[in-house]
């Protein structure tokens, strides 16, 4: 397992060694990457990752390359994590003992898109979305500051070398 995580962490930070800019830039980037992970728009973070690297002029092929954070593995923490940390901030930490079937919660939204019947993803969805998107903030920010400074430093190391 070690030697998966060191081919993977490697493999990553030589992708991004080898993308065009400053590394502050490219970390940057892939910081916007990591951050747009913990958002809940699953299905829009590569191009919400793109969209914020060029409005703060950072690498955008580092930033979809920084999506990668977001995967079937992680995506069950992240969820329930802004999920009930939204919920806290919403409504108080005896609000947050109360669980939720995220796997119901697609399927509900899934289908309110598919179909344009807004009245069940209102109904169904909403109020398990506005806690996520609350909840997200102060994930995202910390994501974006630690990982920034994480690939700045390591490419600042790789490029020394």
């Amino acid at each position: 397992m070690e030697n998966v995580w060191y081919d993977f962490k490697h493999g990553f930070m030589e992708r991004l060694r080898s993308l065009k800019g400053s590394p502050g830039s490219i970390a940057a980037g892939a910081a916007t990457g990591v951050m747009v992970s913990f958002t809940p728009f699953i299905g829009l973070h590569t191009l919400l990752a793109i969209v914020f690297a060029w409005l703060i002029r950072a690498n955008v092929l580092a930033a979809a390359l920084g999506t990668v954070v977001g995967n079937p593995w992680t995506f069950p923490f992240i969820w329930a994590s802004v999920y009930y940390t939204g919920r806290v901030l919403l409504e108080g930490a005896a609000a947050a003992v109360m669980p939720v079937n995220f796997e119901n919660i697609f399927h509900a939204a899934s289908h309110a898109l598919m179909t344009f019947d807004f009245s069940d993803f209102l109904s169904d969805v909403w109020p398990v979305l506005k806690p996520m998107i609350i909840g997200c903030v102060p994930f995202c920010i910390a994501a974006w500051i630690i990982s920034y400074y994480i690939v700045k430093n390591t490419l600042d190391k790789l490029t020394a070398n």
